[in-house]
């Protein structure tokens, strides 16, 4: 019943492999891993190993680590909706009244979701071994280095479950899970390359302690989400679709979302008891007013607190200790708003179509720009104010260093204006290509997808070609180009800011062109993502539904 005879393995297996996006998907896995190996293959004609085994060791390392990093944003993807999927589908009670129990649901569910993942890393093992006879690293690594990859699928896939048994929408459980793995995916990488000098022990870690934590905290967390099955407290969902804020506030233990007091009113506004006053948009007051908190609060507090958790140590090193390296707390309030900005935005379109309201929203007097700017509009304003919670501590590091000699964020007022600016760019990029994604997508599902996938390719990839490019191409023509393609990207952006410190021989050296050109060629972006969304709106709805 666990295993072999397990229904909901079964089903999930059928419904999952026999898609053409499986088959797609592992084609283009195979096919991006298989370029990068075949690009950074050694060009020379004889290679020198037992003097210069790096270049080798540099291929493995690269392919092992952009694996393990493309596993860690795949796996929400694939196991966030195990659970929310059935109660969106309206099946869960059924799920939950069958004669399984809770651990073989939750087994089956696992299971299934990374199953696929499985299949990818598995086929992807023949291109590894062709990398075995250039030296450096010895079929026992690749073995074990595999084994690692497997534990952290399963840990990766038990944290997307429990957090999809936790929430009533898929979005919300993308997003949290994507809050909790990514730090532990990037604490994964920092760990490697701290033990690169020493690969012996780095194997014996990966043998002896990186198993005993995943089973601990995947233990503990498969018997938190069965508890939750067996004795469930969201039952009667056709019931519960819409969620009493107050009630839920009176009953939540932490965090508290009070709608009336600052700074919550900010992104959460108190329930409209006049009408609506003349000129205003009623469709931006209708999205921020019930239609973003229509589930409840719990996902904005859980990710209120934790990013605050995961941003303190951060802010201390990089905003007060050692300001020159402020990029990178910076860094960090982007990475967030790339997770929270298309959740609010992803589904403003698309529920409509799922609700079958859009024809009435289309027949309406209302513009298209009236119609996309209540929309966009009203995901900005939530997903905004929740980054501004992690920035407000470069206000803080301002005012607290003013009393020095020579007060860094003062004499680098230039820089710090950037830092706003690219804050204020992300979020309205995010949350313009989420609604983009809605509009061209019927399903949310597929919106929330299709988006996360647009930011991140248009934000990592390009840093991700720059690094591949400066590695195993420098000085060519290649690596030139693939440094300027990263200027669409806003950490590319940041790095790239000239910082003046008090010793002219530790200051930052940095481009201003570069800066603008990243501002030139987000503004052309979303220039070009509302006049497709307004061509869309005119062309495809007003003249064929």
């Amino acid at each position: 019943m666990y295993l072999l005879e397990n229904p909901v393995l079964q089903r999930e297996l059928l419904v999952n492999l026999r898609t053409w996006r499986a088959f797609l998907l592992l084609f283009a896995y195979n096919a991006l891993l298989g370029t990068v190996v075949l690009l950074a293959w050694p060009q020379e004609t004889r290679i020198n190993l037992s003097t210069d085994p790096e270049k080798a060791k540099n291929l493995v390392n690269l392919f092992f680590l952009g694996q393990y990093m493309l596993v860690s944003l795949m796996s929400p993807s694939f196991a966030a909706g195990a659970i929310t999927g059935e109660k969106e589908r309206k099946t869960y009670e059924s799920l939950l009244a069958s004669p399984l129990k809770p651990a073989a649901i939750v087994l089956g569910k696992l299971m299934a979701s990374l199953a696929h993942l499985a299949v990818l890393m598995l086929s992807s093992l023949p291109i590894v071994m062709l990398c075995l006879p250039l030296g450096g690293v010895s079929l026992y690594e690749v073995l074990t280095v595999y084994l690692g990859l497997m534990m952290s699928v399963v840990l990766f896939g038990m944290v997307s479950i429990a957090c999809s048994s936790y929430f009533a929408r898929t979005s919300s459980a993308l997003v949290v899970s994507y809050l909790l793995i990514l730090p532990m995916s990037l604490l994964g990488v920092l760990v490697w390359n701290l033990f690169g000098s020493n690969g012996e022990l780095r194997l014996i870690a990966i043998l002896t302690i990186f198993p005993i934590l995943c089973f601990l905290i995947g233990g503990i967390l498969f018997r938190l989400t069965t508890q939750r099955l067996l004795r469930p407290p969201d039952v009667g969902s056709e019931g519960k679709d819409v969620i009493d804020a107050e009630a839920e506030n009176r009953q939540a233990v932490g965090l508290v979302i009070n709608r009336d007091r600052f700074p919550d009113n900010l992104f959460a506004p108190a329930k409209r008891t006049k009408l609506l006053e003349d000129g205003a948009n009623p469709v931006y007051d209708k999205e921020i007013r019930s239609e973003i908190f229509a589930q409840g609060t719990l996902m904005l507090r859980v990710v209120i607190q934790v990013s605050m958790l995961l941003a303190l140590p951060l802010m201390c090193v990089a905003l007060f200790i050692w300001p020159q390296y402020s990029p990178w707390y910076i860094a960090y309030v982007v990475l967030f708003n790339m997770l929270v900005g298309p959740v609010f935005s992803a589904g403003s379109m698309t529920s409509e179509r799922e609700r079958e309201t859009l024809d009435l929203l289309l027949t309406t007097i209302l513009s298209p720009t009236s119609i996309l700017w209540g929309k966009l509009f009203s995901g900005l304003r939530v997903s905004s104010v929740l980054t501004m919670f992690l920035l407000w501590p470069l206000l803080l590091a301002i005012v607290m260093t003013l009393f020095e000699s020579s007060p860094f964020y003062i004499r680098n007022w230039l820089v710090t204006l950037a830092y706003l600016a690219v804050y204020v760019l992300t979020c309205i990029t995010t949350a313009s290509i989420a609604l983009c994604c809605s509009v061209l997508f019927r399903r949310t599902a597929t919106a929330m997808m299709m988006s996360y996938t647009a930011i991140l390719a248009l934000f990592t990839l390009p840093l991700a070609l720059a690094y591949f490019a400066n590695n195993f191409f420098a000085g060519t023509n290649f690596a030139r180009v693939a440094e300027g393609l990263s200027v669409v990207s806003p950490f590319a952006a940041l790095f790239h800011l000239p910082i003046s410190m008090p010793d002219a021989s530790s200051s930052v050296a940095g481009s201003w062109p570069f800066f603008a050109a990243y501002l030139t060629c987000t503004s052309l972006l979303l220039g070009g993502l509302w006049l497709v969304m307004l061509l869309l709106f005119q062309y495809r709805w007003r003249l064929s539904d």
